[in-house]
């Protein structure tokens, strides 16, 4: 590399510094003093173009639709939303997998891609009938594409990756990066595992590994670059250079993972915007005011506090469900 020219990693950094005029951002109503906002809709009889707006709507858990244009990219897409007992106190490891089809189809009508962070239930399960549905590639770990064999999609439909691969997409990349999932109060975590081969059909939740985690940036020419975690825990050697302009960030699901929030800021390099995520009742339908469990509660709280005292310049946007954001 010549002398004094900026690395990649450097010009990212400097285009998201000295980007001119920040977009504004609609914010939910769990922050405070600060009013929910819906993204402006396109004007009456304009179809959408392919470099149109971007919007991104939260589907709860780590769950994302985005909008680029007239295409939509899914991010661990999971609408079913069914009750294993796991808020009640009575956790069933055999609950059967189900997809209440109404309501995924309705709001997961198309995708042209499909990013899987992991292949545990509240992430994976509806993946495969919305791939079966709109055809949509799914990229994920090689677990997610055994996985998705098992459920009969066609191999030309699956895409594995482990990170470190920057994928073009003509309009917009998306980098994937490697990842680590969330860890309990016991140090461990559920339905730990792999697929190195295809299984029968699953047919209940632990049927459904971590199968490894994974972490995605999505690049949008001309517009944000945005990160997407699916789980509370990260080797930040991987996040080196990424500095998104924002930041989806799960909510920790314990202590057990050590200066978390501090950590991932400095990884990311102090995003502009911080969204956390997975921190709602993910066995509620998905209506507003998300259904926030007590404990949950406190940890989010904690992660909002821990974000505004290691990255003070960070905002931070507490999402609410199908509300279009602009960033």
């Amino acid at each position: 590399m010549p002398e004094n020219q900026p690395s990649r990693y450097a010009r990212r950094r400097f285009l998201r510094d000295t980007a001119v005029g920040a977009a504004a951002v609609s914010t939910a109503g769990l922050v405070a003093g600060t009013p929910a906002q819906a993204a402006p809709r396109a004007p009456a009889g304009r179809p959408a173009g392919r470099a149109g707006a971007v919007s991104f709507r939260w589907w709860g858990t780590a769950g994302w639709r985005i909008d680029i244009g007239d295409r939509t990219v899914l991010v661990d897409p999971y609408l079913s939303r069914f009750d294993t007992g796991l808020f009640r106190g009575a956790f069933q490891p055999d609950t059967a997998l189900t997809v209440a089809a109404d309501v995924v189809d309705r709001f997961a009508d198309r995708a042209e891609n499909i990013l899987v962070t992991h292949t545990h239930w509240d992430h994976f399960n509806d993946v495969p009938h919305i791939a079966a549905r709109t055809g949509a590639r799914v990229l994920g770990t090689l677990t997610a594409h055994h996985l998705g064999l098992a459920y009969g999609l066609p191999a030309g439909q699956l895409a594995p990756v482990k990170g470190g691969e920057v994928l073009d997409f003509d309009g917009y990349t998306i980098e994937v990066v490697g990842s680590l999932h969330s860890r309990n109060a016991a140090w461990s975590m559920a339905f730990p595992g792999v697929r190195v081969s295809p299984p029968p059909r699953p047919t209940k939740i632990s049927d459904l590994p971590e199968g490894d985690t994974l972490a995605y940036q999505i690049r949008v020419d001309g517009g944000p670059s945005v990160f997407f975690m699916g789980a509370s825990d990260l080797d930040e050697r991987n996040l080196a250079g990424l500095a998104p302009d924002v930041a989806m960030i799960a909510s920790a699901a314990t202590t057990s993972v050590a200066d978390y929030v501090p950590r991932l800021m400095a990884a990311l390099d102090h995003p502009r915007t911080v969204v956390p995520v997975h921190w709602d009742n993910f066995e509620t339908p998905l209506t507003n005011p998300p259904t926030v469990a007590t404990t949950d509660r406190a940890r989010l709280d904690a992660l909002i506090a821990d974000v505004r005292r290691v990255s003070p310049r960070s905002r931070v946007v507490v999402p609410e469900y199908h509300t279009a954001y602009r960033f």
